[in-house]
């Protein structure tokens, strides 16, 4: 695929995210965190241009070589190469007043509604990743609790080499034991509280957790065609994954849906093995019965869905990458900012994964031409799982 036509999947926001065709009240002005791609060559000029406060910055690259001049806020450096199109940059804002705290090798920005924290610990010699991963989570859990931030919102989970054996284990589930260790002793309400989450293994680099928590609890959302990951049979681990489907977070300017790495998975086994078109459409149909398990569950109506939509894609092959991108390029919503990148999952079968975070805002006119659009992808027949599912517009 040419570099010309590679750019078309992502939307470059150029300036700080608007949402358009909407009239806003000044409540709808004011919000806890926003996020936007942006291009990495024009990150430190735009920073130091914009009037909203910057609560984080995550680089998709292997060092933070150059980024020393960018501020004082978290910034997470992971070795995670982008597939196209120019270098882009994950910008987390707010134009509440922000306050920066770091302690005991914890990062935090935080505003009178969120926290975002950035937490890295490198594994020495001899010390197996659960242990390493239990101290990070205990460390963040006690810090945020002690900031005033004690509900976990959405966590996002780096280390290498994700399926390699260490010690009789792949080296996920090793982690998994030492997350589900630290969050059964310290987070209050478990496993109801999960946060939603993502775990994704990178070329290289230490164990970097990054972490939006809040000082009012989100409402944690399953998905009806799945098995919930903390009830996974003993199969996949001795310790069952930590993590809910979702996150519905209520802000002062309406609510975001923070929704987890979503894979191929059909209850709790994988589906379509070798097949990276399939398992992206399976992927559609899970975020679709999951946003409307949410608004079923949770008062959510479809107009509301008018604010930000961002989609994060990790792909394990590069030669994958058209295919998805096709599919993707048919089926997501055209406001939609969107980031591909290399990672591996955390099982060796699966092929990609894709999060999300979708806004809805407060006393806003929806452009219902935009909300009501559909799109048909012609696709080879799927499996009794995969029923076609046009991904609905959101």
């Amino acid at each position: 695929m040419s570099q010309a036509k590679a750019k078309r999947w992502v939307v470059d926001p150029g300036t700080w995210p608007k949402v358009s065709s909407v009239q806003r009240d000044p409540i709808s002005n004011l919000h806890a965190f926003r996020i936007a791609y942006v291009e990495t060559a024009r990150l430190e000029a735009l920073l130091k241009a914009s009037p909203s406060k910057v609560l984080g910055v995550v680089r998709h690259d292997r060092s933070s070589e150059g980024a020393h001049g960018l501020g004082i806020y978290p910034l997470v450096c992971l070795d995670l190469p982008q597939f196209n199109g120019p270098p882009l940059a994950e910008v987390w804002t707010s134009n509440l007043p922000v306050i920066y705290h770091q302690a005991e090798g914890i990062h935090c920005a935080m505003n009178d509604e969120v926290l975002f924290g950035v937490v890295q610990l490198e594994e020495r010699p001899g010390t197996l990743l659960d242990s390493v991963t239990y101290k990070a989570y205990r460390r963040l859990l006690v810090h945020a609790r002690a900031l005033g931030y004690p509900h976990l919102l959405r966590v996002w989970n780096y280390f290498p080499h994700i399926t390699r054996e260490s010690g009789g284990l792949e080296r996920y589930q090793r982690f998994c034991a030492g997350r589900h260790q630290a969050l059964a002793e310290n987070l209050s309400g478990f496993p109801r509280t999960l946060p939603a989450g993502t775990a994704v293994g990178t070329r290289s680099g230490p164990l970097t957790i990054h972490f939006l928590a809040a000082k009012r609890p989100g409402t944690h959302v399953e998905n009806p065609r799945q098995v919930r990951a903390y009830e996974y049979p003993p199969l996949y681990g001795p310790s069952s994954p930590s993590f809910a489907r979702a996150t519905l977070h209520p802000s002062i300017s309406g609510s975001q849906l923070l929704i987890s790495g979503t894979a191929s998975v059909v209850g709790h086994v994988s589906a379509h093995i070798g097949d990276p078109g399939n398992q992206t459409l399976e992927i559609l149909h899970n975020l679709n019965a999951l946003i409307a398990q949410t608004e079923q569950l949770h008062g959510v109506s479809r107009g509301q869905w008018g604010g930000q939509a961002l989609f994060k894609i990790y792909i394990r092959h590069p030669e994958h990458f058209a295919t998805i991108c096709d599919i993707l390029r048919e089926q997501l919503p055209p406001h939609t900012q969107v980031l591909y990148l290399q990672g591996e999952m955390c099982r060796r079968e699966l092929l990609l994964e894709i999060e999300g975070i979708l806004s809805q805002e407060k006393s806003i006119t929806i452009n219902h031409t935009m909300l009501s659009s559909r799109v048909r992808v012609q696709q080879p027949a799927l499996s009794q799982h995969a029923k076609p599912d046009n991904f609905r517009a959101v």
